[in-house]
Formats: C-alpha cells, structure tokens, sequence
C-alpha cells in the first residue's frame, strides 16, 4: 500500500546516502528528465533544414505570427547552468513509497533541474528498476523546446524514453509539430511516427512536412523517413516514399531547392541541383539545368577547404544549343591559400565559349550586357607597413560588338607594392612602385616601370590640419610596336599642401540641440609640365571629376599620364551633427579648383584647354528625419557656362516598411536617366513593387518591373514581371518570375529577394 504524506504540498530534494531508502546513484526522477532528449529527437524533424537557412525565432521575418509558446510556458526559468551538477527538485501535493524503492506523486507533480522543469498530474518512479512513468498532462521545457505529452515512460538501465501524443515547439528557433509516438534511446537514436514540422502558428498550418515513420541518428547525424511529404495548403508539392537527410550541420548528399524562371530569350528555365559530399572538406553540387529553347545544360560547383587554403571550381555546360547551333560552356576557378604567415594567393580565372554566352544563357534576373569577363591571380605578400603583390590580369570580351583591339589590356605580369616608415616626430616617408606587362592584338604593347616615393609630414590638432607632401614619380617604358620611341619616360617632382580649420558652434535644429561646424579647406598642388605625347595609354583615363576630385595629386586614374599642376583647390563643408545620437543631419560642400597655370597634359585626342578654373562642385546630403533622405551633386563649369553633371536622390520611407525612391541622373553628352522604385504597402500583407528606369535622350525605358508580394506568417508569395534590355546593342526582353518561399525552409522558384535588395534601395 502506498504510504500517504498527510501535510499537503512537498518540496523534496536530492536523496543524500545515507537516508532511509536505497540510495541511487542519481538524484531521483533525474532519467524522467530524458525527456529532454525530445529537443534532439524532434527539432530536427525539421529534417530539411540542413541546407536551409533557419531563422530565429524573433527575426523580423516572422512578425506577423502570434506567440508560439503555449500558456503554461514559464520565462523565469534559468536559462544556463551546469544539469549534471544541478539537484533535482521534486514538488507534489501527495508522495507514497512502497517498499523502499517505489514512490508514487499524485497532483501538481513538478521535477526541476537547472534549466529544465517537468511536470504532470501523476507520476511513478523505481529506483531500483529504474523505471518511471508519468501521466495526465506531461509538460516539459528547457532552454531550447517545450513538449507536451498525454503519457511518457523511462528505463534508466535501458536507457529509454518513450512518450504518446507529443506537441512540441521550439524556443531558440520558429518550429513546432506533433508526433502520435516518440522514442528516444539514449542521446544516440530516436524513433518517432506520424510526425510534423511547420514555422507556422501551430493552429493556423499552411505548410508544414509529414512523415509516417521517422529515424534519427544523432551520432551519425543523419535521418530517415518513410511516407515524407511536403504540403503547402490543401496541396502536396513533394512527396518520397523514402528519405535520407542531414539533421546537423555535416552535409550529406541530396537535391537542393531547385530554381524556375521564364524569358523570352529561352523560354523555361529550370535548375534542379544535387548535392554530393565528397569527403569532410570536398563536395560537389551537379546541377541540371533545362532551358526549353536551347537545350539541356549540366552545371557543376566543385569546392574544398583545408587549413590554409579554400576554392571553388564552376563549370556550365550546353553540349548543343539549339538557337546557336553550338556547344556552349562557362568555367571559373576562385582559390584563397596562406602560403605562409605573410604570404598568400588569390585567383578568380574564368572562360566562356562565346561573347553572347550571358546573353543567351546568363541569369536573366541580374545580368543584362555584361562587356568583359575578368580574370587576376596573385601572390599577396604583407608585412608591418608593406604590402607587395605579383600577378596578372586577364580579360575576355563578352560583348560581340566590341573588338579584342578595342579592349583594356592584358597586365601579365604585374608586380605592386607599397612601403610606409616611420622618421621620427611629424614626417613620415612612403614608396608605391608597380611594374607591369601589357599585351593586346593589333595594339602597342610593352613593359611599364612606375615608382613613386613620397615623404610628408602631417600635422592634425583639434580644430586645424596642415598635411604638406613632397614626391618624385618616374615613369619608364620598354615598348614593342608603334613609330614612337622604344624607351620612352618621364619624371617630375610632385609638392602639395593641404590644409583646414573646423569651427563649430551650438544651435538648435528643428527644436533638437545641435552643432554646426563650418570647414574652410584648401588644397595647394604643384608640379611641372613634361611633355608626354610619346608615352602610350595602356591602362590611364581620366576621373570623373567631383567634389573629392578636388583633393587628388592626379586627376588620371593610372601613371600613363600625371598633371602638370600649379593650382588651388578651396572649398567650404558645413555639416549639422545632432546632439542626441551624433548623427549626421545635413551635410553641404561647394568647391572648385582655380588653376595659377592652365593645365597642358591630356589624353591623346583631347585638346588642352586655356582656362582659369574647374567647374564648380557641389554636393548636399540632407537627413530631415529617418523618413527623409536627400542628397544632390552638382557641376557647373563656368567656362562652358554649362551644367555637366546633375544627380539628384529622394528617399521617402513609410511607418508600414514601404518605400519611395527618385533618381535622377544627367551627365553632359552623355546620358539623361530618371529612376523611380518603390514597395508599397497594401495593407499588413500586401506589398506593390515596382522600378522604372527611363532614358530621356533615348526615350526608351532600359528597365521597368513590377509585382506583388504577399506575406504570411510562415510564407510568401512574389509574382515578378520584368522588361530590360539585355545587350550593348539594346535588344530587350521579358520575364517572368514566381517564387513560393516555406520561411525557415526554403524557396521554391527562382529567387527574386537579392535583386529586389539591389534594385530597390531601402528594400525590406
């Protein structure tokens, strides 16, 4: 019979040796909080994830769903300590022992241990077999999950747990499900039946996984089903009768999230990738890939890491296209190695069959006319205040209108470097030095020695700068081809001086303290005129000129040709700084360069041109609050009495997430372009997007999409149609895209989030 304790509600803790019972090696009901085991053996029923990014379950992404912690959670648990190490406390409001070994708790049962808490209306326990069971509404919870039970059974010695009609939720991450049984064997295997997984609310399901019978391998961290099925509403979109899957982070072989998409430059495009894990640090991803007016293409992503080193080997391709009646291939090699401490290599070598490869077969959704393909490799060798690099550079034209003559050069090899020192008190010394191989068909070709040392001797107080600058560039070529000179050089001394003050004083904006700094800055550069008309231009041309051109030794963006200067650059910045978070309200700049000597060094095919001053530059960046952004960027040249180049930006974000941008581009004899995007919100989920990208020269639209997106709590849905031009000879084309994205699973479709990032500035 059982012994009644008479005085209601008990606390007992920890059995110490030498009380009046068999003593047990573990605190009592210690293997009922196996239980906790169910966190390994259901949270990673969400199989699948494996290979999917799972968010956390605050992200943003799942705002829109309710609490997902059921009513008898409790938040004041501890949320760390030491489990081996914590005592066992046991709460009931009646405790019977039978026979020295067999206790029975009836009502409000609670076991705790650390971060863990248990409980139920009923429980059983044998220290002696090892044994317990418990019933009437079993909860658990610790640190990652909460479970609730109508029944769970444990064998120490056996090292089994066992628990019926089980719904869990997970803490750390979004996931719940259910399971009709579960099993859990040690920390090494578990056993359920008729399980579920979904990120959604637990009572309003619109995608969650199935399995009638699922195995999971912790130690090996693998898992197998029996009856899987992917079902989104009323509807299956996968089903398996039988499926291998990763429940940890160790990759394992498997299909991936295909991607779909439509254009009417090939039709139906459907990737279906597989992963294959070659060993601990190799793997390789086939990828399949049919484009319904081409042809069949095979796509493959070969990677490996080890200590020192990590690579990725891509190769796509198409042994016939039916449209080009050819075969059709891209391959890249990427490579990051440490050699050693201070010395490493970098390599990004990639080919294609033809110039319209990315035409033809690119990703429609980023790539339009894409002119050359780039490829460099390098030995990168970096000390204390020296860096050094020994390569090349290649480059493919990609654009079937271009000539090869026509394209930059090949620099291979190269050698750069840079050396800085120290000399005791303001003056500091720094060498830059490169030298340089250059070749292109049809063209002038040849070796290229540019050095550059410089000495300075900054000096930076609150409130003023004076950084004056003394160096020596020469420059020297050894030539093939060509009339001119074989052996053609130049070298000049190069002075500058740059100084500024910085005033401020306090005043208050929109009502909000502040403090507003006034700038006056002016930047002195002189160096002499060298007449460089036999020099070629292999890699030189120059800068777009603005506000920062100001402060610049040179206004060419390589050594192939350097300014005769003898000029003035002043210019004025008040910024307003507010007092509360330091943040940047209004920024403006106006400058302009007054030339002492008109400058005589140009680009062949450019006349020099008698003149007293650059075009004034001007920039405004504008923060009234965090819903309004402005900014604009202005030159004037008075010697054209002329605006050459306008940029206006206009930012309006709305409370809801919603978005509005204005762009508006100008550039003298060049192009004139308005762009608007935005993402309205229809709704808490409904989003319109849109872009469009108007030339005013050309009056033609270069870009324009527009779709709708719809967000749940655990999914959503993108429709996306695009219209761009797809080449440099401006053909367009359209496109369609849908995307069905399970949150914390994956996306079905082809992905439109990283372009819609790109394209929509203050995208959410």
């Amino acid at each position: 019979m059982p012994l009644p304790v008479p005085f209601g509600k008990l606390r007992a803790f920890p059995l110490r040796q030498d009380a009046d019972v068999t003593p047990n090696p573990r605190p009592p009901l210690a293997r009922a909080l196996i239980a906790a085991g169910i966190a390994l053996a259901l949270a990673p029923t969400v199989a699948i994830r494996a290979q999917t990014n799972v968010r956390a379950a605050d992200s943003p992404a799942f705002a829109l769903c309710r609490s997902p912690l059921p009513p008898w959670y409790l938040p004041d648990l501890p949320r760390e300590g030491d489990r081996d190490a914590a005592p066992t406390e046991l709460e009931a409001d009646r405790i019977g022992i039978e026979e020295r070994t067999r206790y029975r708790l009836e009502g409000d049962v609670v076991a705790t241990r650390a971060d863990q808490r248990i409980a139920a209306e009923r429980m059983a326990y044998d220290s002696e077999a090892g044994t317990f069971e418990a019933d009437g509404d079993v909860r658990y919870q610790d640190r990652t999950i909460t479970l609730a039970a109508a029944r769970a059974r444990g064998d120490r010695d056996r090292d089994r747990t066992e628990l019926d009609e089980v719904r869990y939720q997970l803490i750390a991450e979004r996931g719940n499900g259910t399971a009709a049984h579960a099993t859990l064997i040690g920390r090494a295997r578990s056993e359920l039946r008729q399980v579920s997984f979904s990120t959604c609310d637990p009572d309003d399901r619109d995608w969650e996984i199935l399995a009638d019978e699922l195995t999971l391998d912790h130690e090996a961290g693998e898992g197998r089903a029996r009856g899987m099925r992917l079902r989104f509403k009323d509807t299956t979109l996968l089903a398996l009768p039988r499926a291998g899957f990763p429940i940890d982070d160790r990759p394992r072989n498997g299909f991936l999230t295909p991607s779909l998409g439509a254009s009417n430059a090939g039709g139906l495009d459907l990737r279906v990738p597989y992963y294959l894990r070659l060993a601990p640090n190799h793997d390789l991803t086939l990828s399949p890939r049919l484009v319904t007016d081409r042809g069949a293409m095979l796509g493959a992503e070969y990677r490996w890491l080890t200590r020192r080193q990590r690579g990725q080997l891509d190769v796509d391709w198409m042994p016939r296209d039916r449209e080009a009646d050819r075969s059709r291939y891209l391959w890249r090699v990427r490579e990051q190695a440490s050699l050693t401490g201070w010395l490493g290599l970098t390599a990004d070598v990639a080919r294609v069959s033809d110039p319209r490869y990315f035409e033809d077969l690119g990703d429609s959704l980023t790539t339009a006319a894409t002119a050359f393909l780039y490829s460099s490799a390098y030995l990168d060798a970096r000390g204390d205040r020296w860096w050094l690099r020994f390569g090349g550079d290649d480059i493919e034209v990609t654009d079937p209108a271009l000539d090869r003559a026509n394209a930059p050069y090949r620099r291979l090899p190269r050698l750069v470097g840079s050396l800085e020192r120290d000399l005791g008190g303001p003056f500091r010394f720094r060498l830059d030095g490169e030298w340089v191989d250059f070749d292109r068909p049809d063209s002038v070709t040849g070796r290229r020695l540019d050095l550059m040392p410089a000495l300075s001797a900054p000096i930076e107080r609150p409130g003023w700068f004076v950084r004056p600058e003394l160096a020596w560039r020469h420059t020297s070529y050894d030539l093939d081809g060509g009339d001119g000179p074989r052996t053609p050089s130049r070298t000049l001394p190069i002075a500058s001086l740059d100084a500024g003050l910085v005033f401020d004083r306090p005043i208050a904006w929109f009502g909000r303290p502040g403090r507003q700094t006034l700038e006056p800055r002016a930047y002195w550069l002189r160096a002499p005129f060298r007449d460089q008309s036999d020099l070629p231009v292999f890699d030189t041309e120059e800068l777009t000129f603005g506000f920062a051109q100001l402060f610049r030794t040179t206004r060419f963006s390589g050594p192939d040709r350097q300014d005769d200067a003898n000029q003035v650059s002043l210019a004025l910045t008040t910024r307003v700084l507010d007092d509360g978070d330091g943040g940047e309200r209004l920024r403006a700049s106006l400058g302009r360069i007054v030339y002492l000597d008109p400058p005589r060094v140009q680009l062949p095919g450019v006349a020099a041109a008698d003149i007293a001053g650059s075009a004034w530059a001007g920039e405004i960046a504008l923060a009234l609050d965090p819903k309004w952004r402005l900014g604009v960027a202005q030159l004037y040249d008075p010697n054209l009495d002329a605006t050459t180049l306008s940029s206006l930006r206009v930012q309006r974000r709305f409370d809801s997430g919603g978005v509005f941008n204005l762009d508006y581009r100008y550039r003298r004899a060049n192009f004139e372009q308005v762009d608007a995007t935005t993402l309205v919100p229809l709704g808490e989920r409904w989003r319109l997007i849109g872009r469009w990208n108007w030339s005013i020269d050309d009056s033609r639209t270069l870009e324009a999409f527009a779709g709708l997106e719809f967000e749940s709590c655990c999914y959503a849905v993108r429709a996306l149609v695009r219209h761009y031009v797809r080449n440099a000879q401006g053909d367009t084309a359209n496109a369609l895209f849908v995307e069905l994205e399970l949150k914390g699973l994956g996306s079905l479709g082809r992905g439109t989030r990283d372009f819609l990032s790109q394209s929509i500035r203050g995208y959410r």
